[in-house]
């Protein structure tokens, strides 16, 4: 399209129905993040959802499906800037509850900041280099095939309705399943241990990140949990007091409860390897993309600059320069206002608002690279907002001194706000490129992807204090035994919290880097062999800080997916790959969608009851453990058939 004339997009029905979805798919996103510190892109099913209802109100064009997806999406890209960072400031005590104007304003402004330091990058990234964009190209199938969405949305209502169903019948819900099969042992002082997560929702991530992710992510758990484990409380255990002093009074001591000593370790000491191999991918990151960036930047920056003109086709209209710059000092200032209300110093909030600016616009630039690269779904944003987190605590201990009670809460507030524009950074750059394929205008995109990010950070606050009310978040305490992981928020907290006086396990987190310096040069190894196989440091590095019975789903979906291209002849690079994975791609999200919203369901009755027992069956309907265990897992194995026969049928 080179007409200069916009066909209608951006259209009253359209921007209703983005708004409904992104904070649906926000909400949803939310839960997934905190249990299992994964989130992934939802252009698709929102494409998809699009086409069936616009076609039921009369029809919609391609282009007014683009910006629902636009819009939906951010919904999405806010949740996981939000829960990667914001929780960490319950768990660090500084708050009692979410602060509904406070994470408004940290979401809110965070994403508007995002799509205005993306702007200037559309150019540069999808035109002259040409990036890959993923999940972005597979959105732009998707729309374009437009065949037969009502079937998209049956295939997406029935997979939400089986993984709904199943959350219902396990701990938090029915409790007729156990969330986790699992069994562990002592072998004299040496722990092994095994199990898995019984989630569907884990499950359908799996398969839409692949089976190259699923071996990376696990491999990373069987280091955590099957080498170091069993390591420390061979060699080491006895050696740490106080680890040693918990896990007597807790587990029954070495020859006790083997689940429990495992769990008490891996959460003293094993974790932190994660969080140095974190580190260390965050900073080669930046190293290996320094050239590529810049260029980018530039390029990218003079060219919008010399855009906009009313003689260029509406393919080519970004929002002018002269807006960004205005909306950068409109949003910018409110967040000034929020650091100084934090620290009450100018001489600290200042430099507090410039490190945001700085390092919001670097790490945007460096996520909508890697989302062009290896798509949103393995975007390594953790890894960014660990890098900023740390610099802005070592700067802030300059300026605060290391005993201050509130740089931790500082250094994370800034993190929060990246982490924010990072992700929207990443998903307003795949949006971007769907429409390039499709023919959209820049500018309307943009518009609407700034309204969807808005739209869900108004529900956050909501949303995280129900969840926290019925499950906790990321602190074990009487009434929340087992609360959600919240993985990269402990992790926030943690590094935080350790550079201002706390106390973090230097040597294990130095060992972790080590182990992602050794990941770094094998997959750099694997790159100048040109292997089709991959070993993202990141991807490697969040599977060591989590607990591995998360692990086994994604890998066990990610076997499917490869089953799936198996049985069509196709190859992890093949261009043909996303059109052989849609249907199996809509069920994976429906799964994880229908089990995600009905956590948020059940959540609701136990804050009204005020116990987690509330939905519960009576125990005499209750299976015994081993049976319920075996009923989990045949659910599991049942879902994995569905997903199968599901994505391999083409009529």
């Amino acid at each position: 399209m080179n007409q200069t004339v916009s066909p209608p997009q951006l259209t009253l029905r359209a921007v209703l129905l983005a708004i409904v979805l992104a904070v649906i798919l926000a909400a949803a996103n939310t839960y997934l993040g905190l249990f299992a510190g994964l989130t992934i892109a939802s252009a698709i099913p929102a494409a998809v959802v699009s086409m069936g209802v616009l076609r039921a109100l009369g029809g919609g064009t391609i282009l007014e499906n683009n910006i629902v997806q636009t819009g939906a999406s951010a919904g999405s890209s806010i949740a996981s800037g939000v829960i990667f960072t914001i929780p960490a400031l319950v768990i660090l005590g500084y708050w009692d509850d979410f602060k509904y104007s406070w994470v408004l304003a940290i979401a809110g402004l965070g994403g508007l900041l995002g799509v205005l330091f993306s702007v200037p990058l559309r150019r540069s990234l999808i035109v002259d280099q040409g990036l890959a964009f993923p999940e972005g190209k597979a959105a732009a199938e998707v729309l374009k095939t437009g065949e037969n969405p009502g079937q998209g949305i049956k295939l997406l209502a029935g997979s939400a309705i089986l993984g709904g169903l199943i959350k219902l019948a396990a701990g938090s819900g029915l409790r007729l399943i156990p969330d986790t099969a699992q069994v562990a042992a002592w072998f004299g002082k040496t722990i092994g241990y095994a199990g898995t997560n019984l989630s569907p929702a884990l499950f359908g991530v799996g398969y839409i990140v692949g089976l190259n992710i699923g071996i990376v992510v696990f491999a990373g758990g069987f280091i955590g949990w099957n080498i170091a484990i069993p390591l420390y409380s061979t060699f080491f255990l006895e050696n740490d007091p106080q680890l040693m002093q918990s896990i007597i009074a807790g587990c029954g001591g070495i020859g006790g409860d083997a689940e429990c000593a495992a769990g008490a370790i891996w959460s003293a000491q094993i974790r932190y390897l994660g969080v140095g191999a974190m580190l260390i991918g965050g900073v080669w990151t930046l190293i290996s993309l320094r050239k590529s960036l810049f260029s980018g930047v530039k390029s990218g920056m003079a060219v919008a600059k010399a855009g906009g003109g009313a003689n260029l086709a509406h393919t080519e209209r970004d929002i002018p320069m002269k807006y960004i710059g205005i909306g950068l000092i409109l949003f910018t200032l409110p967040l000034l206002a929020l650091y100084q209300a934090i620290v009450g110093q100018w001489t600290v909030s200042v430099p507090m608002t410039v490190i945001m600016v700085v390092a919001g616009f670097l790490f945007v630039s460096v996520s909508a690279y890697m989302a062009g690269l290896v798509g949103s779904s393995n975007n390594p944003v953790s890894g960014i907002t660990i890098a900023t987190i740390l610099f802005a605590a070592l700067v802030l201990v300059l300026l605060l001194g290391r005993d201050s009670s509130i740089g931790a809460v500082a250094a994370i507030m800034i993190g929060a706000v990246v982490c924010c524009a990072a992700c929207i950074g990443g998903d307003n750059l795949q949006d971007l490129k769907a429409g390039y394929i499709v023919g959209a205008t820049p500018w309307k995109q943009q518009v609407m992807l700034a309204i969807g990010a808005v739209s869900a950070a108004l529900v956050m606050a909501p949303v995280l204090n129900i969840l926290a009310k019925a499950y906790g978040i990321g602190v074990v305490s009487e009434a929340h035994p087992n609360p959600l992981l919240a993985p990269q928020a402990t992790l926030m907290a943690s590094v935080a919290k350790g550079i201002f006086g706390g106390e973090l396990p230097w040597t294990t987190i130095g060992i972790g880097a080590g182990i992602g310096a050794a990941i770094i040069a094998f997959d750099s190894w694997l790159q100048a062999r040109k292997a089709g196989f991959r070993v993202p440091v990141l991807a490697c590095a969040v599977g060591i800080y989590l607990p591995i019975e998360l692990s086994v789903p994604i890998l066990a979906g990610g076997i499917v997916a490869w089953m799936v291209e198996r049985k069509f002849g196709v190859k992890a690079d093949d261009p043909e790959r996303e059109k052989v994975h849609q249907r199996g791609m809509l069920f994976g999200a429906g799964l994880i969608t229908g089990e995600a919203l009905m956590g948020i369901g059940i959540a609701v009755p136990i804050v009204v009851a005020g116990s987690a027992d509330v939905l519960a069956l009576p125990e005499a309907l209750q299976l015994g453990e081993q049976a319920a265990q075996w009923l989990g897992l045949a659910l599991l194995a049942l879902t994995a058939v569905l997903l199968y026969r599901t994505a391999i049928k083409r009529t």
